[in-house]
């Protein structure tokens, strides 16, 4: 570790993850043989401690930062090689398309062709904000962003590294999640490195992430806003500005308007957007057509009509598992991790991950040894608190995934929550990491 610039600088070696075949190549890794992280103020972070990445940027190599909701991982949006470079990255499907993030009000006049008069009351209430909107597409805007889409997907973000680092850049940042595509979006510059160590030449590390799941992603091309990705605003806040919205049920390809199924009565334009769910063309927003925040551990989802309910599914589920042998990891509420707690069989503890003092109530073993001694078998189990807190679930979904996948267990348990407000964004997140969507041509 070094100090420069003011900034606590890692120097971390990795080798270079070479693409497969058939994904982008660009000049934007590199022959990359160790990332570099750079750990600024969150709230205040110094130009010069951000210069070295702003520099990277401007030559068109990647950096991953953070923003309010994820890491994302970003290249100069008007430039197709550094673009090609997040493809490479990534491993991510070429018809995806990606997310330009710009500085300020300027920067959304840049990249769209046209701001309608319905998106500029949402740019004043939820901008710099999780909220991305589908514009008309500029014509300085590469096909390789838009999936050759004629709209573009376009934010502003509120986190003052993410803010600054574009503004001294230069240049509007395309920015999916810094991780490889399908695995859990990162909330921590840890996670990034997890994911992309050697494979990109820097990460700024500005701590946590606030909401820990992607932004809303709304279309406002047509006469009804669509949210296509539900995210950190919730449709009862959109609504609260502009009436009524649909919104994008990939699973189904219906749309729903104030909660009845309105697609028969749709126009077509707006039918166009909920199939474009198929593997037959580029989705219009990230996050409707392919798998996405997919541990290796397969997901089973908890669910039920109200907050009891689902404890005592999360509940018959893992006793179901552990009946056919499998070893069992939980996410849940504080109320459900009480009822399992109880309700142990014989011969099984507690690997309680996230007591507060960060030790788990029962140390476990290896994984080697936690799957076959039989004495001393144990549910790995992460709560994140009261289950009428959907936004504490939503922060710690990913960051739990990630800890849950490294335990070794057969199957991970996820409670699912009421799908409103935040609670939408993480019924959408849990069904997809559950296997929702297509996998990733590459991984």
């Amino acid at each position: 570790m070094a100090k420069a610039m003011g900034a606590t600088v890692w120097m971390v070696k990795g080798a270079y993850d070479r693409p497969s075949a058939g994904s982008f190549s660009g000049g934007g890794t590199g022959n990359v043989t160790r990332t570099t992280v750079i750990v600024v103020d969150p709230v205040h972070p110094g130009d010069q401690d951000l210069m070295p990445a702003a520099q990277l940027l401007r030559e068109g190599r990647l950096v991953a930062f953070p923003t309010e909701t994820v890491y994302g991982l970003g290249a100069n949006a008007l430039d197709p090689d550094a673009v090609c470079a997040i493809f490479q990255a990534k491993g991510r499907p070429s018809d995806n398309p990606l997310i330009v993030h710009v500085a300020d009000r300027t920067g959304l006049g840049q990249i769209a062709a046209d701001i309608p008069s319905l998106a500029w009351a949402l740019i004043d209430r939820f901008m710099p904000g999780p909220l991305t909107l589908v514009l008309p597409r500029s014509s300085i805007v590469p096909d390789i962003v838009t999936a050759g889409l004629d709209t573009v997907a376009v934010r502003i973000p509120e986190h003052p590294v993410a803010r600054r680092l574009i503004e001294l850049s230069g240049v509007p940042l395309a920015g999916p999640s810094a991780n490889r595509s399908g695995k859990p979006s990162p909330t921590t510059a840890a996670h990034v490195l997890e994911d992309m160590d050697g494979i990109i030449p820097m990460i700024v590390d500005g701590g946590q992430c606030d909401f820990g799941l992607e932004s809303t992603v709304l279309d406002v091309t047509g006469s009804v806003p669509v949210i296509l990705r539900p995210g950190a605003v919730s449709a009862e806040e959109i609504m609260s500005v502009v009436g009524p919205v649909l919104m994008i049920d990939p699973a189904q390809a219906t749309a729903v308007l104030q909660g009845v199924t309105a697609a028969s009565s749709l126009s077509d334009s707006v039918q166009d957007i909920a199939g474009e769910t198929s593997q037959s063309g580029p989705p219009r927003s990230p996050g409707m057509k392919y798998r996405h925040y997919a541990p290796r551990t397969p997901v089973r989802i908890s669910d039920g009509p109200d907050g009891q309910a689902r404890s005592h599914q999360t509940r018959a589920m893992m006793l179901d598992a552990l009946q056919d042998g499998l070893t069992v990891a939980v996410f849940c509420s504080t109320e459900t991790a009480e009822l399992i707690a109880e309700s142990l069989p014989a011969g099984w503890l507690l690997a309680d991950l996230d007591r507060a003092e960060g030790k788990p109530s029962t140390p476990p073993p290896p994984v080697s040894s936690a799957i076959s001694e039989h004495s001393r078998r144990h549910v790995f189990l992460i709560a994140h608190g009261s289950r009428d807190q959907a936004n504490t679930a939503a922060n710690r979904l990913f960051a739990a995934l990630r800890q849950l996948d490294a335990c070794g267990a057969d199957v991970i348990i996820a409670e699912s929550a009421e799908a409103t407000g935040i609670g939408a964004a993480y019924v959408n997140r849990l069904r997809k990491a559950a296997g929702g969507g297509a996998e990733p041509a590459s991984r």
